[in-house]
């Protein structure tokens, strides 16, 4: 409750506002049955144009008032709802932005979707409907029983059979429709999830000629959610056709019991066409409030998954005045790391990661695939924090430090290349915002890039699209290799960023990023051997353990685990310099 307070309190004022104006809409709606009932018993029976013109006016004079309510509670409703659902979306997604990794693979990536643009939408419908049908529902239905019962107390005896078997009928409505509409949402995230597959691998798609088979796979999921939504709706139709049979078979014992009356002489013809309008309005608003119901059930199971996601928390703490103790040096140390992705519990991922980085020095990391290399160097940004041991940056374990003071002064790399729609320019920049032109032209140098960018038509205001389409592999992996060097940082983490490279362009980078790299930090992960043998010192990992530490010509003697790797890429003959004999 306590993350929807902050909503209550803001727009309250304008629900109340809206509450006033059905209020009166209400009320006028309300009186029109009785001035009827005056203009025929008292005009009409005894043909007095007098009295017919004078109630008349009355009845236009109301539905004049309600009109203008109406309009009223129909633009607040309009606004509050439309703000509301914004912020609501907004509110979300920084909150979903604010969660650290391991709280953010708790949600599939398409659920996260659904949940900030249906369920949103659905509790924004809900509000509307809410100030619009929901706060005049209760009202009509309560007044017109009152002025029934007050206009013919035996007469409205029928309702007391009529209104029981409605209210008995929506609350069922609810308890079978609200499991339903959970299934429902749960079907159109993996729908989403689907097409959300199918939109990033559809190069793959192609590739492999697997139209058929991803049809068929859409098939099967879009069809379990029309089975979803069909089974839904159809059972929740049952229930306003339900609801409808009933009043009128009030309606239609409030006319028959009415008439033996009229005949008796103990009822005027007015009284029975007024309670037949408050009986109409009756069904009016009890329709309205099985819809609002329904509406209810879909916004509560969309509040239901909102809060999911709002009631988790960041577990990432820091120490307000930690950043004090960085120098700026650059320094990283890892002292007896392990860290596992399900906690003390879960199977390590590091185990007992000893090494301590000095300041300007590189430090290239290999081994084989899934041996910890992205992890270990993943910790010092804390993208995760270590189960065990200490992550240290300037000497300051990094767990006492605000994750965005770390970050401003690491830039990574990762190994599959991320770029955002935009120009060139905008994603270079994504490294420091405030960068001139001349800066990014600088890095763009030094990352091999600016030569294929200036050949562009449009250079570096080239628009690319989503996730960098329009370029290559390599493009990519260059321009994020930019976009870090052009932050500036003190400790920059390249992960495999030049697999998609030829060698002669990783060289160009590398000796580029040797006069750059003066003075700064640098941890390079490389599948190729050849990335890491000019390091001033490589740590060759296996199983998440430390499995060799020392400069190439040292591992080449002493660690059997690099000279493998080094025989499979390069051969087994060698001279002492390191080179393919």
């Amino acid at each position: 409750m306590g993350n929807w307070v902050k909503y209550i309190r803001k727009y309250g004022l304008s629900f109340g506002v809206a509450f006033l104006l059905v209020a009166m809409e209400a009320a006028c709606d309300l009186l029109q049955p009785t001035l009827l009932a005056r203009m025929i018993d008292e005009g009409v029976a005894t043909l007095d144009r007098t009295a017919v013109l004078r109630y008349g006016g009355y009845m236009l004079l109301v539905t004049a008032v309600g009109a203008i309510a109406a309009s009223g509670r129909n633009i607040v409703s309009s606004q509050v709802s439309q703000r509301f659902g914004s912020e609501l979306r907004s509110d979300l997604y920084r909150h979903i932005q604010s969660l650290s990794l391991r709280n953010l693979d708790r949600f599939d990536r398409a659920s996260l979707v659904t949940r900030l643009t249906n369920d949103v939408t659905q509790l924004q419908n809900f509000v509307n409907g809410m100030m619009r049908i929901f706060a005049k529902a209760p009202i009509l239905c309560i007044g017109s029983l009152v002025m029934a019962i007050r206009l013919n107390p035996r007469l409205s005896l029928v309702l007391v059979v009529v209104v029981p078997v409605v209210g008995a009928l929506i609350a069922l409505n609810i308890r079978i429709g609200f499991p339903m509409f959970l299934r429902v949402q749960a079907a159109m995230d993996r729908l989403n999830g689907i097409m959300r597959e199918y939109l990033a691998g559809v190069r793959v798609v192609k590739a492999f000629n697997r139209f058929a088979g991803e049809s068929e796979k859409f098939g099967r999921v879009n069809e379990e959610f029309r089975r979803s939504s069909a089974n839904a709706m159809r059972r929740m139709a049952v229930f306003n056709p339900a609801i409808l049979l009933t009043v009128n078979f009030g309606i239609v014992a409030v006319i028959w019991l009415g008439g033996l009356r009229v005949d008796g002489g103990s009822m005027q013809v007015g009284h029975i066409v007024a309670f037949v309008n408050y009986m109409t309005q009756i069904l009016f608003s009890l329709m309205l409030i099985s819809m609002v119901f329904n509406m209810l059930v879909r916004a509560k199971a969309s509040v239901g998954r909102m809060q999911e996601v709002l009631s988790v928390r960041d577990e990432t703490t820091w120490q307000e005045d930690a950043g004090r103790l960085l120098d700026g040096s650059g320094r990283v140390d890892f002292e007896r790391v392990s860290f596992s992705y399900n906690g003390p519990v879960g199977a390590p991922a590091l185990k007992g990661i000893d090494l301590s980085v000095r300041p300007g020095e590189t430090i290239g990391i290999i081994g084989s695939t899934g041996s910890g290399k992205s992890t270990l160097v993943g910790l010092v940004p804390r993208l995760h924090d270590a189960t065990e041991g200490a992550v240290k940056l300037d000497g300051v374990d990094v767990r006492l430090l605000d994750p965005k003071l770390v970050r401003d002064r690491v830039a990574v790399v990762p190994q599959k290349p991320m770029l955002f729609s935009g120009t060139i320019l905008d994603n270079i920049r994504w490294g420091r915002e405030d960068a001139t032109e001349e800066e990014v032209a600088e890095a763009a140098r030094m990352a091999a890039a600016h030569d294929f960018i200036a050949a562009l038509p449009e250079g570096y205001r080239t628009k690319l699209g989503q996730g960098g389409v329009n370029l290559s592999g390599g493009q990519k992996q260059r321009i994020s290799i930019a976009r870090a060097l052009v932050r500036k940082p003190r400790v920059l983490i390249l992960d495999d960023c030049t697999s998609a490279v030829d060698v002669a362009t990783e060289a160009a980078i590398k000796e580029a990023l040797r006069s750059y790299a003066r003075g700064l930090t640098c941890l390079l992960i490389a599948q190729r051997i050849t990335s890491v043998m000019d390091a001033d010192r490589i740590l060759v990992l296996e199983g998440g353990e430390v499995a060799g530490i020392g400069d190439h010509e040292t591992l080449l003697r002493e660690c059997r685990i690099y000279q493998e790797i080094y025989r499979s890429q390069i051969g087994e003959e060698m001279h002492s310099d390191g080179v393919r004999a």
